[in-house]
């Protein structure tokens, strides 16, 4: 359900494209739950010992890796959420000199004829923007005096609004104006601005469009609303994860990581390929200068969501060692143990998938490539293990009234001084 809800981002605005994502990428954990709940019981109690052959555990058995990574982890709990939070901060910084829009045409290709054709225009003097004219709808009375005042806009190359074929239609009017800079550079928007400034100006006047104009409403249109849509998104997954986890804490720590989780993803995008910190090295394509409409959008959707998964899978285990031992760190340990091993497995195999479609030449793809090791290596095996060994028996934490909305049973709870400390009748918070 979880991974469900961060998909609402998709669902619910007014692009039929994004909407058509976000129903198939909702359809595949519904599906997978009715297979969970239905068919896979039949398979374990039928042919489930002989699948597993030959790799039979005794017992339901940690990882000797992964707990030793989880025991040295709440050993040096400070020292591994300090350089967790560094490297996310890090990462984080750069989103805000993230610019929305489509990549230069410097970055569509590095070769081939539309390469060629590309690099004719700049050495010509012509310019990259004529590959993405502005539209500029009006009247074959005001056509004229329009194509000339938007020819002496700065930064255009020129305007055009021949009276023949179909330029003039049912009592329309068609222009195109020029630009010499892309429009994906901060120059060909900011000529985009200046057309716009002109073409609405005085008593002639016509409407924007175009491929430019376009981007510039789609940005305004998906992205105007965004922190309030993440803040619903955030607000009932919070609800579904205190009635999962019994706890109060645990779920706002999850979606604070998620959201650094995004962010630090989007960190990625805005150094290696806006700004060009080694795409060139790696795909042999330059700075794009700015980052598809779209793909922030997306990545928030898919990786709010698996990253949810993850955290629910690995909170979920620590839950019920702890409900087990009554010890915060050993739910760690063995909440890792257990799960981190199929955690990072998956990650890898996902991870694995979007580099291979990353081999295209589509820029789009290759952008999604990124965010999904990182959530699984610095966050899901460093950040939440360190968060959970110092909150102690806080993560715990659920006060009665919220409880009974909830329509749980309220844990055995009480703090004794330190964050770590439990109540008497469980065991010592230490280190095994």
């Amino acid at each position: 359900t979880t991974v469900g809800i961060s998909l609402l981002a998709l669902i619910v605005l007014p692009i039929p494209f994004l909407r058509s994502a976000g129903y198939g990428g909702l359809l595949i954990p519904l599906v997978t739950v009715l297979v969970v709940c239905t068919l896979l019981p039949v398979l374990l109690a039928t042919v489930g010992p002989q699948l597993d052959w030959p790799h039979r555990r005794h017992g339901d058995q940690p990882s000797r890796l992964w707990s030793t990574w989880a025991r040295g982890v709440t050993r040096r709990r400070w020292l591994a959420a300090g350089a967790a939070l560094l490297i996310l901060g890090a990462l984080v910084f750069p989103v805000s000199s993230l610019v929305l829009g489509d990549p230069s045409a410097d970055a569509l290709a590095s070769s081939g004829p539309a390469y060629q054709a590309l690099r004719t225009l700049e050495t010509s003097g012509i310019g990259a923007g004529v590959l993405s004219p502005i539209d500029v709808l009006s009247t074959p009375r005001d056509a004229a005096v329009l194509t000339g005042r938007l020819a002496q806009v700065t930064g255009v190359r020129g305007a055009v609004a021949p009276a023949a074929g179909t330029w003039r239609r049912n009592g329309t009017a068609l222009i195109a104006v020029l630009p010499t800079a892309d429009s994906a550079t901060a120059e060909g928007r900011a000529t985009l601005d200046r057309v716009r400034q002109a073409a609405h100006a005085g008593p002639v006047h016509g409407r924007v469009g175009g491929h430019a104009a376009g981007n510039a409403d789609f940005v305004s249109a998906v992205y105007g609303n965004f922190p309030l849509m993440v803040g619903l998104i955030a607000l009932v997954t919070f609800v579904l994860l205190a009635r999962a986890f019994r706890s109060l804490l645990l779920p706002l720590k999850a979606i604070v990581l998620n959201v650094l989780s995004v962010g630090a993803a989007w960190g990625v995008l805005t150094l290696v390929w806006q700004e060009g910190h080694g795409s060139a090295q790696l795909w042999n394509i330059p700075a794009t200068g700015s980052i598809t409409s779209w793909i922030p959008l997306m990545v928030f959707a898919f990786l709010f969501g698996l990253s949810m998964d993850y955290e629910v899978f690995i909170l979920s285990r620590m839950r019920e060692e702890y409900d087990a031992t009554g010890s915060t760190n050993a739910a760690v340990i063995r909440g890792i143990g257990h799960t981190g091993r199929l955690v990072t497995s998956a990650a890898m195999i996902l991870m694995l998938t979007f580099v291979a479609m990353a081999s295209g030449p589509q820029t789009e793809i290759k952008l999604l490539a990124t965010g999904i090791f990182l959530d699984a290596t610095v966050i899901r095996m460093l950040l939440v293990p360190a968060l959970v060994s110092l909150l102690g028996s806080w993560n715990w934490w659920l006060p009665a009234l919220p409880a009974k909305l909830l329509g749980v049973r309220p844990p055995a709870w009480k703090p004794l001084g330190r964050v770590d400390q439990l109540t008497p009748r469980r065991l010592p918070d230490v280190i095994p």
